[in-house]
């Protein structure tokens, strides 16, 4: 699915991401993440085998949740959800953070000295939802 040119704005902002995968128990795991997009893809950037991305390469379901700076007629705040599914490939982690880093802080992420390699999740769209002008 092609994601609608306002969530496409919203996903670029520099608005942090709440990205929820599953444990291997079927719980949701919770995690701040930085987002971007390649083409139709959200892409992260993760130095190390976090919960998230091990959870990724078992079950490859995700879902994000990002908040708008609008509020709609009755005051709810703009809320832009995604589900997709994800492909983790090893390598690039340290180049797409220095690239996220740049709308996230506004200047160069402070990377260590010689980062490793590193994971970079790759998000194709399955749906989209929340409160918003994604949903006109």
């Amino acid at each position: 699915m092609k994601l609608p040119e306002s969530a496409r704005a919203l996903v670029e902002s520099g608005c942090l991401a709440h990205c929820v995968t599953l444990n291997p128990d079927g719980s949701p795991q919770v995690s701040a993440v930085w987002v971007g997009l390649d083409g139709d893809e959200i892409v992260m950037a993760h130095l190390g085998n976090h919960r998230k991305v091990r959870n990724l390469r078992r079950d490859p379901r995700i879902a994000f949740s990002l908040a708008g700076p609008a509020a709609n007629p009755i005051g709810m705040q703009d809320n832009l959800v995604i589900h997709g599914t994800a492909t983790v490939t090893e390598g690039g982690a340290p180049e797409l953070l220095r690239r996220l880093g740049t709308v996230y802080t506004g200047g160069e992420f402070p990377l260590p000295a010689d980062p490793p390699p590193g994971y970079v999740v790759r998000v194709r769209v399955d749906r989209v939802g929340g409160t918003g002008p994604w949903n006109a």
